[in-house]
């Protein structure tokens, strides 16, 4: 019979000083501590004393006892599969005989250390442990049943899919059944328990639950007015997962789920409140909402709004009570401070604004940067809470009922924006801007007295009102562009940039934000104001602390992106450089806060063209040294990663990011910078890296570098081909669209010779354009290099015309004339020529595209008339009639509005034409030709 371990006293003694050494705040102590860890690692037994000190050692201190179970637990995380087997049964074993200790503290150290032996795999060669703590969830102690309850719950939580897998035999077909039994336990945490590890079964739609349904809603019922605010908590969470997974379940309960819910989302208990909060956000996202929500509209948005104020805890920990709210001076912890995440550059196409494009929400595709109000101003709130989801919710239902909303939300508005008491009045004004999105047209009537009340209340003395009212403003910037400048955009500029320089840091930040919207909105409508709001953002770098400083480079950035070339003048220049090289010189390469600086000047450089020529060389060489750097470092890593870390590759992907920028910018002039760098063979490597954001922002530089300095790029073409081709992978969409456009303006210096590579990628890009639900901007992408390698290699591209020429003209009917455009058509134009059978199928189509240019150059013009009357001599008068008289009106006037001279057959057309605004088309072939939203465009 083999021997029960013991431990031996002295390691036990050794152990335990550790151990309450652990607990010392000393930092020298705490690192001779974990040094003294690791050696102790190396003693296969270490792990035995361990358990013994959590599970055995009762005569020590309930801390220290756990703390040995969570060093335990962390050597379990880290090493278990190389634990003696007699090792890993003493800690199983102790582990189950510990599930009941008397102590809270302990019972939950060990649920964690069975947890994360499950989560090793080892639910497969640990048989007993389900049916053991499924045995004692029946025992009389509480302790042992609360024990195995908490473990249970850990194991549901980490290892839900195991689960419900054939591997270990569906042990849910038990547990469940098992699980509702407890419901109606006599003790709350057990209650609580049992509806935490049904609830992690809801979104897999698990077979066992699923065939429990029924008792399983009903038993949620019975608890919904529970006294204990867990079970009550656990209960709302559990009515959201169904309505989301099993809503036809719910339906003919969900008039009395909503009145419950009212009445939860009022609950005293925040955590209560805030669960049954989330059951607004997912019913509006259920086409039942209007019909079973709106009849409760009333009794909803005053909770709603309610839940928006700021609690009294907030106030004091926002220090929003005080008058004199100056905090300017003090510097940031770093907790302040957010992690930022780069975004790597992606080349996407010019529009033309369609008729109907009047996005009154702010105009970009998407609104994933604007995360709202409720938190654009309490970041010390970091935390989803009440306020946000409230404010959360109104948004989402102001986007499913529209205008139909206000009726109810105004009296609302009416009683919160004029209240007396700021921190109401502040929900109000919160209200106001999370219904922007949704209810912006029946908002448009109100909004010329809206306005100015809200630039009069950038004014208020407390600064939560004044940082609210920012963003608030920024939601309806769209609308304050389009108005009267002297009426709306000049009070607001003017009032956002005093906020701007406020002295209260969130109002800075609020203010910054909101102005960097408006300026994407205002684009060159703000040229006139350059100079005023030039020098308020550069006073500012003088002014802001460390957080606020990375907003303000965000919001010249913005500027940058938005006016220009026009602001490329000496006075700016000479406001703006200044600061920004000073911070530039002042950080150090390892510095993250040089990534929104990177990305910022990447956007002046762009902007100010020949005006940033002073200082590129500086800029160009440090970037190239930030490239090989992380390069360096990357192979070291990759030689000896137990010598030396991995790098941070943003710094890599930011510089690259730059380095497109001054390409963009300085055009020619960056030619003598690349002759005299190792730039190519760093881009080379980086084209390679596996980490896709590296190749998104290679693939940019590339392009960029093409169109500035094609003479250094010129060599490495067949070298830089090939990984070209190799990164056409739709499902990595940014990489992809970037390698698309790089080939595309290779091709077009390569010319003729871009023939030998066009089997590289010919085939992925047809594939490409004829995939279903590609993104609109890779489409254009790939459309316009096609449309460029035809241009260059017609005969090596029209014999597949066929294959994509109606993709191709749905592609292209909406971009605006530009350079890209330009080159693409004349790719078109010359396949047709050469295969004029390809285009037959879809000559509409073809019309179509050509009817979507404005201004064509005379001799694409010629080539359009030549292709119109070849066919239409082709087919004979009559068939060519009887072709045109299947366009749509607003075809037929464009193409006879541009002068092609090709009649369509239709008698009044051109009196039609005479009076046709060139530049609209609200003709459609289909979905795929509806015009897009407008939007700014980013390189």
């Amino acid at each position: 019979m083999k021997m029960e371990w013991k431990p031996e006293q002295e390691g036990l003694r050794q152990i335990l000083t550790l151990l309450k050494e652990s607990q010392s705040p000393d930092t020298a102590t705490q690192r001779a501590v974990q040094q003294k860890l690791e050696e102790l690692n190396k003693y296969p037994d270490f792990n035995n004393y361990l358990i013994f000190v959590l599970t055995k050692l009762v005569s020590e201190e309930e801390p220290t006892r756990s703390l040995s179970g969570l060093i335990l637990k962390n050597n379990v995380k880290a090493h278990y599969n190389s634990f003696l087997p007699e090792v890993a049964e003493f800690i199983k074993r102790e582990c189950l005989s510990a599930v009941g200790d008397p102590s809270p503290l302990i019972r939950a150290t060990v649920g964690i250390i069975i947890t994360t032996i499950a989560s090793k795999g080892e639910l497969t060669s640990w048989p007993e442990l389900l049916p053991a703590l499924c045995q004692m969830l029946d025992s009389q102690d509480y302790n042992v049943c609360e024990g195995a309850f908490g473990a249970l719950q850990k194991i549901c939580e980490d290892t839900a899919e195991i689960l419900d897998s054939d591997a270990l035999n569906r042990p849910l077909n038990v547990l469940i059944p098992k699980f509702l039994q407890f419901f109606r336990h006599s003790s709350p945490k057990i209650r609580c328990h049992a509806i935490a590890c049904v609830n992690y079964f809801i979104t897999g739609r698990t077979q066992a639950l699923m065939l429990h349904i029924d008792a399983f809603i009903e038993n949620l019922f019975h608890l919904a007015a529970d006294e204990d605010s867990d079970v009550r908590k656990n209960v709302c969470h559990a009515l959201v997962l169904l309505l989301e997974v099993r809503l036809d379940r719910l339906i003919p309960h969900l008039p009395n789920i909503i009145e419950y819910m009212l009445v939860r989302t009022q609950d005293p208990e925040e955590g209560v409140a805030l669960e049954a909060c989330e059951f607004w956000l997912t019913l509006a996202e259920q086409n039942v909402c209007r019909e079973v929500l709106g009849p409760r509209l009333p009794a909803l948005l005053p909770i709603l709004v309610r839940g928006m104020r700021y609690s009294e805890m907030d106030v004091i920990l926002l220090r929003g009570d005080r008058d004199d709210d100056a905090d300017d001076a003090e510097p940031d912890r770093e907790s302040d401070i957010r992690p930022r995440f780069h975004k790597p550059r992606s080349h996407t196409v010019k529009h033309n604004a369609g008729a109907g494009d009047s996005n009154m929400s702010g105009g970009g595709e998407s609104d994933d940067e604007d995360d709202g109000g409720a938190d654009a101003d309490d970041g010390s709130l970091s935390d989803w809470n009440l306020r946000k989801c409230s404010a959360a919710a109104l948004d989402v239902l102001a986007n499913v009922f529209g205008a139909d909303l206000l009726p109810v939300l105004f009296p609302i508005l009416k009683e919160t924006l004029f209240h007396e008491d700021w921190v109401i009045k502040e929900s109000g004004i919160l209200a106001l801007g999370a219904v922007a999105d949704g209810c912006m047209g029946g908002m448009v009537p109100h909004l010329p007295d809206l306005v100015p009340y809200l630039v009069c209340c950038l004014a208020e003395r407390k600064a939560l009102v004044r940082a609210i009212t920012c963003w608030t403003l920024s939601r309806y910037s769209h609308w304050i562009v389009s108005q009267s400048h002297d009426l709306y955009l000049k009070p607001v500029m003017t009032e956002l940039l005093k906020r701007v320089l406020d002295n209260n840091k969130r109002v800075q930040e609020a203010a910054c934000s909101a102005f960097a919207t408006l300026e994407e909105e205002a684009c060159t409508e703000l040229v006139p104001y350059l100079g005023f709001i030039l020098q308020t953002l550069v006073y500012a770098f003088s002014k802001y602390q460390h957080k606020n400083l990375l907003i303000l480079y965000d919001a010249i950035g913005t500027l940058a992106d938005s006016v220009g070339h026009h602001l490329n003048k000496p006075e700016y220049i000479n406001m703006l450089m200044p600061p920004l090289i000073n911070k530039w010189n002042f950080l150090k390469d390892e510095d993250k806060d040089l990534f929104p600086l990177l990305e910022c000047l990447s956007s002046v450089a762009t902007a100010l063209q020949s005006g940033f020529l002073p200082y590129c060389e500086p800029v160009f060489r440090r970037c190239v040294s930030l490239i090989e750097q992380t390069l360096n470092q990357n192979i070291a890593n990759t030689q000896s990663p137990e010598q030396f870390e991995a790098p941070d590759k943003d710094f890599m992907i930011v510089a690259l990011d730059l380095l497109s920028g001054l390409a963009e910018g300085l055009d020619g002039h960056i030619d003598h910078l690349v002759f005299n760098s190792n730039l190519m063979q760093l881009l080379y490597q980086c084209m390679q890296d596996p980490m896709p954001e590296v190749r998104q922002s290679s693939f940019a530089l590339l392009g960029d570098l093409t169109k500035a300095c094609f003479q250094h790029v010129l060599p490495y073409i067949p070298e830089f081909l090939p990984i070209l081709g190799m990164n056409l992978n739709p499902e990595l969409i940014s990489v992809c669209n970037n390698a698309t456009w790089a080939i595309g303006e290779i091709s077009i210096k390569l010319g003729p010779e871009t023939s030998k590579y066009i089997p590289l990628v010919l085939s992925h890009l047809v594939e490409i354009i004829n995939r279903p639900n590609t993104p609109k901007t890779l489409l254009e992408n790939t459309a316009i290099t096609i449309g460029r390698l035809g241009y260059v290699c017609p005969h090596d591209v029209a014999p597949v015309l066929h294959q994509f020429v109606r993709q191709w003209c749905t592609s292209l009917r909406n971009i605006r004339d530009n350079d890209e455009k330009d080159s693409a058509f004349r790719g078109i134009c010359q396949m047709i020529q050469v295969n004029p059978a390809g285009v037959v199928q879809d000559f509409m189509f073809f019309c179509d595209a050509v009817a979507s240019w404005s201004h064509p150059k005379d001799d694409l013009k010629e080539m359009f008339t030549k292709i119109l009357h070849g066919f239409k001599n082709q087919v004979g008068e009559e068939n060519w009639r009887h072709f045109t008289d299947q366009f749509p009106v607003q075809l037929s006037v464009r193409l006879s509005a541009m002068g092609t001279n090709v009649s369509t057959g239709r008698e009044d057309i051109e009196g039609v034409a005479a009076g046709a605004a060139p530049a609209r088309r609200e003709h459609s072939l289909g979905p795929a030709a509806a015009c897009p939203p407008r939007y700014v465009p980013t390189h």
